[in-house]
């Protein structure tokens, strides 16, 4: 691990959830006397320009094809997802290969908060103050073998509470993957919690990974298995579709998706008549993780 990420963000810097409601709230009065043009402000803000999307966007507008595609879906369904009792299977090539227990695994985990932006390559983009662990953390617990190199995970597959399954939208289950010096980065967390809460079944509830400076289909949700391995894992839009998702999924305005521009995004709660914004090189964190990638061609390592 290169170095310990330092978060110079603290419990002061995060818009609580009450808070924004209720400037939300002000907001939405005072503009309802001075007409729509206002209606692009965002009510708080936060340090770097990073402003917390509010609880409701961030629980209600989700990704999560296990409960349907519709986007509104996973916030329908989701509940019925039984996360008590959870356990992670952790194996591959590490030294103490096991089934988890997710309360044993948090007994060991430091929760810290993080904000970080999230990037759809769908190009619409969120700011989520997350709680969680490095996953380099759970990683060396598990004690990672000289001859790893990648890091493979999957998502629970349950049919009976999961009524998206139903439809081959994806080959099940949901899997995903890292290079392991992606996977032992200090940006890359489990994330526990949004807003000091528990994290909501629809956004990957009981434990999810986040990679913040790739696309948020990597940021597998409701983790089941961690492995180890030598080898490239599988992953699902890359199985879908090769030509159009690739391993590494970097975000990256300069390549665009074959169906869209990747050079600027949507932002979710921006108002009516926000514009869009020019996408960051890996989303904004290219200071840190750039040199992940020294040598490689992006155009092509997709």
């Amino acid at each position: 691990m290169a170095y310990r990420w330092i978060n110079t963000l603290t419990d002061k810097d995060i818009t609580p959830h009450a808070t924004f409601l209720n400037r939300r709230q002000i907001m939405g009065g005072a503009l309802a006397g001075i007409g729509l043009a206002g209606m692009a402000g965002r009510a708080s803000a936060a340090p770097e320009g990073l402003v917390p999307n509010s609880y409701e966007d961030i629980t209600s507008y989700n990704n999560y094809y296990e409960f349907g595609t519709g986007k509104d879906d996973p916030a329908k369904y989701a509940d019925r997802l039984t996360i008590e009792p959870w356990t992670v299977q952790i194996d591959g090539l590490v030294d103490k290969p096991g089934a988890y227990g997710f309360d044993d695994i948090m007994q060991q985990m430091s929760i810290e908060e993080r904000i970080y932006r999230f990037r759809c390559v769908e190009a619409w983009s969120m700011v989520v103050p997350w709680n969680g662990f490095e996953l380099a953390d759970l990683l060396n617990m598990a004690g990672v073998q000289s001859g790893a190199k990648y890091v493979s995970f999957e998502t629970a597959l349950r049919p009976d509470e999961m009524p998206g399954v139903a439809y081959k939208v994806l080959d099940w289950p949901y899997v995903e993957g890292l290079r392991l010096d992606e996977a032992m980065h200090p940006l890359t967390i489990m994330a526990t919690g949004i807003y000091g809460k528990e994290i909501p079944k629809q956004n990957g509830a009981p434990l999810r990974l986040v990679v913040p400076w790739k696309y948020g289909y990597k940021s597998i949700k409701s983790v089941v298995r961690i492995t180890l391995t030598d080898t490239q894992p599988p992953t699902s839009w890359n199985k879908a579709n090769a030509g159009e998702y690739g391993f590494y999924s970097n975000v990256n305005p300069e390549v665009d998706h074959p169906r869209w521009s990747q050079a600027s995004e949507r932002v979710i709660g921006g108002g009516l008549f926000s514009k869009r914004v020019p996408t960051l090189m890996f989303n904004g964190y290219e200071d840190d993780v750039a040199d992940l990638y020294a040598g490689m061609d992006l155009s092509k390592d997709i």
